[in-house]
């Protein structure tokens, strides 16, 4: 079906229905949905509405300035992915750090950490580990080619999250409110689309085309149209039911869940990641601790809120204004798949909000 016959489609299903609200999950679609200009062809009574899907905006400030900690030492070498530079932690940022002085290198993949620790043997590698079940199984590859290849000087600095269970979180939130989700493609490779089974709302795993897009909000739509509530996999090129299973195994190899701390929501049970016992000599937070000062920032930032699609951007009043990507205020200004970049980059203005 191409593009014309899919918004037909959509259209139909739409007319008649009360206001929808369809939550897409993964930054990556947010930034696609933009480039496309889908909220613009959309029923005035379908709204789409961004979600925790970037991993650089959910992460904590606490994780920020135990980076900055980290990176402010002599010894060490710290390792990072570009969108972790300028987010802001509660008093700093690794921008910031790097301008002082200290050794903060980008890389484009975490197994460049292992030629960084054999070039640089007296010092100490930290590789900031953020991420989605999407990026963590080479995480844990790196770990398990440091260990075969013999380094003691490569560690982790981990703060890997899972996506099920902030979607199982705000399903039971009581201020949460939305008819649908689109499920991000690149985590259901890794995954699987039967993992998220659990969802009790009409869902749909999208790929990042527009017609792919488009095909997974149709989805939605019909399911909710019939009355029933699935999963469909709408992007089956790349994912099937069960997944990478042999990602799955070398990230359970080298992590274990645990609770983790999402930004602008609280401890979520089971949704983060942590190394086993039997690699502990690779996390540097159990090898060589450092303590920071917990502070809580006062400002009038909303990104916890657009996180949990309960505003929209504009709906922060520092938006466009006192937070911008060049002096961001909140994570969700910063990455390139943040929420708040994508609407002040391809313009708020052309929205119906």
């Amino acid at each position: 079906m191409d593009t014309s016959e899919l918004i037909k489609k959509i259209n139909r299903l739409a007319e008649g229905k009360k206001k929808l609200r369809i939550m897409e999950v993964c930054g990556t679609h947010t930034v696609a949905i933009f480039r496309a200009g889908i909220r613009q062809i959309l029923p005035d009574n379908v709204e789409l509405v961004s979600g925790p899907g970037c991993p650089v905006c959910v992460t904590n400030d606490d994780y920020i300035d135990t980076a900055i900690a980290y990176a402010l030492e002599e010894n060490f070498i710290v390792a990072t992915f570009g969108d972790m530079l300028k987010v802001p932690g509660s008093r700093s940022s690794l921008a910031a750090a790097q301008a002082q002085g200290s050794n903060i290198k980008v890389i484009y993949s975490p197994l460049d950490c292992i030629k960084i620790a054999q070039d640089n043997p007296n010092k100490k590698i930290i590789f900031l580990a953020v991420g989605f079940e999407t990026t963590a199984p080479t995480a844990a590859a790196t770990v398990l080619s440091a260990q075969a290849k013999g380094l003691k000087n490569l560690f982790m600095l981990s703060a890997q999250k899972l996506v099920p269970p902030v979607l199982k979180f705000l399903l039971n939130s009581p201020d949460f409110r939305v008819d649908g989700f689109l499920l991000p493609g690149h985590v259901a490779v890794v995954i699987g689309a039967d993992a998220f089974n659990f969802l009790s709302i009409p869902s749909a795993v999208a790929g990042f085309e527009a017609e792919e897009i488009l095909l997974a909000i149709a989805s939605v739509l019909e399911q909710i149209d019939n009355g029933r509530a699935e999963v469909a996999n709408k992007y089956p090129a790349v994912v099937t039911a069960a997944g990478n299973v042999t990602a799955q195994k070398i990230l359970s190899r080298v992590y274990e869940v645990a609770d983790s701390e999402w930004r602008g929501m609280e401890l979520i049970p089971n949704s983060g990641l942590r190394i086993r016992e039997e690699f502990a000599k690779f996390d540097i937070e159990q090898v060589e601790p450092v303590k920071i000062e917990k502070v809580k920032k006062k400002n009038a930032c909303r990104c916890g809120e657009v996180l949990r699609g309960l505003v929209n951007p504009t709906q922060c009043p520092l938006f466009g204004k006192a937070c911008t990507p060049s002096r961001a205020v909140g994570a969700c200004m910063v990455s390139v798949e943040g929420v708040c970049a994508a609407w002040y980059k391809y313009g708020s203005n052309n929205f119906r909000w």
